[in-house]
């Protein structure tokens, strides 16, 4: 019996698999505990669409996450700190300066989305911004002294 999964089963398939499984297991496990869902024609036709329709959207996310990352790699990061008497900062660098500079320069960044290296000292650091899954921009945070 064909059966379409919702969840990923472990030894069977991941959510979206179409998979061929014993009528009993599908109808007295899979399909009642929410697992699965019976294959037919039409089910799977209409599976099969929401595929083509969900990679048509996943492919426009991934072109605007590279136009945007290509945006971000050419902004230039120059942040101003209090520098000690030995060169190291007062404080640290934190990824919500570099989200502020970012917005100044028109590209709106979640915090939460940059990768900064431990920023103690006055000098060039690189950074990675994540854009999208597995889309990432690369940055250069220059840090000098006030």
């Amino acid at each position: 019996m064909k059966i379409i999964l919702k969840k990923e089963v472990i030894g069977l398939g991941e959510a979206g698999d179409i998979v061929n499984v014993k009528t009993g297991y599908a109808l007295n496990y899979l399909v009642p505990q929410g697992f699965a869902t019976v294959g037919t024609p039409s089910a799977i036709k209409q599976h099969e669409e929401t595929l083509r329709q969900r990679a048509h959207k996943e492919a426009k996310l991934v072109a605007d996450a590279q136009a945007l990352a290509a945006k971000i790699s050419a902004v230039e990061v120059k942040l101003t700190a209090k520098v000690g008497e030995t060169g190291k900062l007062y404080g640290g660098i934190t990824s919500a300066q570099v989200a502020e500079v970012l917005a100044a320069a028109g590209v709106e960044i979640e915090k939460r989305n940059i990768e900064l290296p431990e920023i103690k000292a006055v000098g060039e650091y690189e950074a990675r911004v994540k854009c999208y899954k597995g889309v990432y921009a690369d940055l250069k945070v220059e840090v000098v002294a006030e």
